[in-house]
């Protein structure tokens, strides 16, 4: 398998590990007293096993547990402007797109949007009001946007989880397919408290890999 450079994520709790994404940010998975789940080790999940056998660097994980892509966001304290939109956003106003070369961009949400049944909205494609991003199609149409604006040459890959609601799933691999953005569609996914345990990680590693 071959490297696949510089690589960057924005997640949500499927892709978090303690110690491995930004300050402050919530997190799924932990050590070493973790029981809702079998992954106590950074080495155990999908992103780690890919970068380790593609021998490729991550430049970082932003990846935020219980986050959502649009703006609706959970109502407890420590969710507000965490989204994935919010998080984009910010990085690009502090220009870190510019410091950063990024090869290859993962996507990996709307599970926390199906979760918490967020407005869907349509799809929108070019210009969007605030208001239009508190929607999950027209904000998943923004994040892509932004994300090929400014990261003009990077590959963009959108994995979309199982058990979402058929028209989300369904509206990620449209919207890739517009934008001629790459998509990896999960299947049978083995979950523990609705997370991937390890066979799961291992089952998203391994489909990942082969799509690549």
């Amino acid at each position: 398998m071959k490297n696949i450079g510089n690589v960057f994520i924005l997640g949500d709790s499927y892709s978090t590990f303690q110690g491995y994404i930004p300050g402050g940010y919530f997190t799924w998975y932990f050590r070493p007293t973790q029981t809702d789940t079998d992954v106590l080790e950074v080495t155990q999940t999908w992103w780690h096993q890919l970068l380790e056998k593609t021998k490729s660097n991550l430049v970082l994980n932003c990846s935020f547990s219980g986050s959502t892509i649009c703006y609706t966001e959970r109502e407890e304290d420590g969710y507000k402007g965490t989204s994935f939109c919010h998080r984009l956003s910010k990085l690009i106003s502090d220009g870190f797109f510019k410091e950063n070369k990024i090869d290859t961009f993962f996507i990996f949400g709307g599970t926390n949007d199906s979760w918490l049944g967020v407005p869907l909205g349509e799809i929108m494609y070019g210009e969007k009001t605030e208001q239009d991003l508190y929607s999950l199609f027209p904000a998943f149409c923004h994040l892509i946007e932004k994300i090929k604006e400014n990261c003009k040459n990077a590959r963009i890959i959108t994995i979309v989880n199982t058990d979402l609601k058929p028209e989300i799933s369904e509206m990620m691999n449209e919207v890739s397919n517009h934008y001629n953005t790459e998509v990896i569609n999960l299947s049978g996914i083995v979950k523990q408290s609705g997370h991937p345990n390890v066979k799961g990680m291992n089952q998203i590693y391994n489909q990942i890999i082969e799509k690549l």
